[in-house]
């Protein structure tokens, strides 16, 4: 009989293993530790009258989400005539059927409140426990069948409370001649509460989660995609790369811009002898302030004006078709005179040789935009 339950648990332990793909079943994952307490009363006689206390301790390992095994000792307090301070010691090896789980499925984590099956087999030792003969001892084997009504006292199941109804059979009958096997006259019912603290295990929680299973199909769709999103990526850093390239040479164009002497433009004059220069201020649309961009040109014209102490400067501002020409005779005027405070305030050119007026709306270039100017006309 012991044998064949045994195999039974075993059997159906290992068929469950391979129903559910999770994660947490490895060696050391899902072992619990608890400690049970509460009272043990024989089937036969008055029952309330012969109640008696019972505790002890038990390591758990849960095999899947459904089944589990497990050892037990637990304690008899003077339930009879021994001669110390135990009744009886009874060590159980059980298996444990989670029974919420296999009618309603596991769903990846513990619930609330769960029911558990508990079967096994013991070894229980009795301690002079005979009435006729007080100072005797006999052991015999058990087996226990009851049921684990599990509370979980906080969200990630790392602590449990049970209520445990179970009845616990004397195989052999004590230390009697003649073996009782599942007789109820030979039988203790036990009522106890255990406090069980659940171990974290290698997924992270103390219970098993579930691991999402993937066809072939969806494995090849998820490696393509993450090929095509790896292309993806290293196309835009080759495009990030050629633009902070391009910026780079754009910068030092720029630097070398600023740094070079200013350009001389030969430009026929009325007197042969004459030496005329021209630099070009350019503005934004209805603007006469001299953008920080343009501040280079300006410079030129200061610097020219500096190394060449009898040179003048003509500035004549224009102004782009666009709007009321009363507005673009101001505007013109007003790019002129912007271009003549700069060179007077920013680089101490004296203003009595700048000559600075406006022109109205400008013709000289195709392009209406490109006439928001201001030409400045350097001459001996």
């Amino acid at each position: 009989m012991k044998k064949n339950l045994l195999l039974m648990m075993a059997l159906a332990t290992a068929t469950t293993a391979g129903a559910q793909a999770v994660d947490g079943h490895k060696m050391f994952d899902n072992w619990s530790v608890g400690l049970v307490a509460g009272g043990a009363t024989p089937t036969q006689g008055k029952m309330l009258k012969n109640v008696r206390s019972v505790a002890g301790v038990e390591l758990t390992k849960d095999i899947t989400p459904m089944f589990g095994l497990g050892v037990q000792t637990m304690a008899g307090f003077n339930t009879t005539g021994s001669h110390t301070a135990f009744d009886n010691l009874n060590t159980t090896v059980f298996g444990v059927a989670n029974l919420t789980n296999i009618f309603k499925g596991y769903k990846g984590s513990p619930r609330a409140f769960e029911v558990e099956g508990v079967l096994g087999v013991g070894y229980n030792h009795y301690y002079g426990c005979s009435a006729t003969m007080p100072g005797v001892e006999g052991s015999s084997f058990t087996s226990k069948l009851g049921l684990n009504l599990n509370f979980s006292l906080v969200r990630d199941r790392a602590w449990t409370l049970s209520v445990r109804p179970a009845i616990v059979y004397d195989l052999e009958g004590g230390i009697d001649a003649n073996p009782a096997q599942y007789n109820l006259n030979h039988a203790v019912l036990e009522l106890t509460v255990g406090v069980q603290y659940h171990f974290r295990s290698s997924n992270g929680f103390s219970f098993f989660t579930n691991v999402r299973r993937y066809n072939t199909q969806q494995i090849d769709a998820l490696n393509a995609k993450i090929n095509d999103l790896r292309a993806t990526v290293e196309a835009k850093d080759k495009a990030l790369r050629t633009a902070q390239e391009q910026l780079r040479r754009t910068q030092q164009a720029l630097n070398d811009c600023r740094n070079e002497r200013p350009v001389i433009q030969r430009q026929p004059a009325a007197c042969p002898k004459q030496q005329q220069t021209s630099v070009t201020v350019t503005f934004g649309q209805g603007k006469s302030t001299v953008d920080a961009s343009q501040m280079p040109n300006v410079e030129r014209v200061a610097t020219y004006m500096k190394s060449h102490p009898t040179a003048k400067v003509t500035i004549m501002g224009y102004a782009s078709p666009e709007g009321n020409a009363d507005v673009n005779a101001r505007l013109a005027k007003a790019r002129a005179e912007a271009v003549r405070d700069v060179l007077v305030k920013k680089f101490g050119i004296s203003s009595s040789r700048i000559t600075a007026d406006g022109q109205g709306v400008g013709h000289m270039f195709d392009e209406p935009d490109w006439n928001r100017v201001s030409i400045c006309t350097l001459g001996e």
